[in-house]
């Protein structure tokens, strides 16, 4: 029987002539970077098919840890990414290099945002994520993870966004057994979350230090919940009867000391005493040693319009 060549004509894959459907499921897959950075550079159909809106549906910036150590201006691609976007993008998720210029792009492009995540995004300022949730009040699902943002931007967001189902508000693990449980400040996030969103299906507390006064606020307030992580919030007893009236009532519960192997995060715990007064001051124990991640902001960088043949080398 005769063997087919793997050098013949007939049996080379030609990656420029790939259906539309199955380009478009390999551009999803690289995500925002590698088609800004590589994809776009291999032909003028492939740069020409970057383009199309329906890509940039969804934007997903996280983990972008290996790109620090590179020339990649990561806010000046999100804003390209939500520009090509042309006014459709529903979500959107960004970690570290997300600032009040990102989130007023999306705000300019009218779009129809339903998810955004934060993750460790400090130069977000309250201001912007407000005007987010007046500007752009279809959220669905809003995460904010090693963020610090004030009580009060949180209850405007759950005001001003009807349609919440989903939130996360995950901080640092903090465990001290001489913390008052009366202390000031460490029920304001979930008195905020108990006033402004009473729709909410899906809520995540990782770290926070509520007190069983702030977990009781949310219950009350947040009738509809079917999962609730309180994972690390070390200053909640379920022993009692809020713990079997949590049990009865949210379908899915992670308690306090549940297992941390399938969390997203590093879930190292946090404990130098001054965090706790961090925490209650609303500083939320965060410093600003990420200020070096600006150096990015200050090289020339070309126009990505002009990338022809690769990006930064490639």
């Amino acid at each position: 029987m005769e063997t087919a060549n793997p050098d013949s004509p007939e049996e080379v894959r030609n990656w420029l002539e790939l259906p539309a459907d199955v380009l478009s499921l390999i551009f999803m897959k690289l995500g925002a970077i590698e088609v800004l950075a590589r994809a776009q550079a291999v032909c003028s159909s492939w740069r020409k098919f970057s383009k199309a809106p329906q890509l940039w549906r969804r934007i997903d910036m996280r983990e972008m840890w290996d790109y620090f150590e590179t020339e990649y201006d990561l806010e000046r691609m999100a804003l390209h990414a939500i520009d090509r976007s042309d006014g459709q993008l529903v979500e959107f998720s960004a970690e570290h290099f997300a600032t009040d210029k990102v989130l007023e792009r999306i705000i300019e492009k009218s779009s129809p945002l339903i998810c955004l995540r934060l993750v460790s995004c400090y130069h977000v300022s309250d201001e912007e994520l407000m005007e987010v949730a007046k500007k752009l009040p279809l959220l669905e699902e809003l995460q904010l993870s090693y963020c610090s943002f004030s009580k009060e931007a949180i209850e405007f967001i759950g005001r001003m966004c009807p349609h919440l189902k989903s939130f996360r508000l995950n901080h640092q693990g903090y465990r001290c057994s001489h913390i008052d449980s009366d202390e000031e400040g460490l029920d304001e996030e979930a008195f905020a979350i108990a006033k402004s969103m009473p729709e909410l299906r899906h809520l995540h507390l990782f770290g926070n230090m509520m007190t069983n006064v702030g977990l009781q606020a949310i219950i009350d307030g947040c009738p509809h919940l079917e999962s609730l992580d309180l994972r690390q919030c070390f200053n909640v007893d379920l022993s009692g009867y809020l713990g079997k009236r949590c049990a009865e009532r949210i379908r899915h519960l992670r308690h306090p000391n549940d297992s941390t192997d399938d969390y997203e995060f590093n879930a190292e715990i946090h404990n130098d005493p001054s965090f706790a007064d961090d925490y209650a001051s609303g500083s939320g124990g965060f410093d600003d040693d990420y200020d070096d991640y600006t150096r990015y902001h200050d090289v020339n960088f070309p126009d990505y319009e002009d990338l022809d043949f690769g990006f930064f080398g490639f």
